[in-house]
């Protein structure tokens, strides 16, 4: 009669998974966005404003909130 109950846990292994890749996603965005400035504050650095940190960068971390918004949405399967 006293069966051992398995956690029911809210995602399933594929949901953790999809919100790793999401954080990584979202990681490698922060990194690209960082760096560019000059040690001396008179002197302006124009590196700041370059494809990577203006474009590349914040596409990447919305990119990630979308897979984590995928993740947390995903259906999951039934244990049988």
């Amino acid at each position: 009669m006293n069966k051992e109950q398995k956690p029911d846990f809210i995602f399933g292994k594929a949901n953790y998974k999809i919100m790793l890749i999401g954080l990584a996603v979202i990681a490698v965005g922060f990194i690209l966005m960082s760096g560019g400035g000059s040690d001396d504050p008179n002197i302006f650095n124009p590196e700041i404003y370059n494809f990577r940190r203006i474009r590349l960068a914040p596409t990447l971390v919305l990119i990630g909130f979308g897979i984590q918004i995928y993740a947390i949405l995903f259906g999951r399967k039934e244990d049988q």
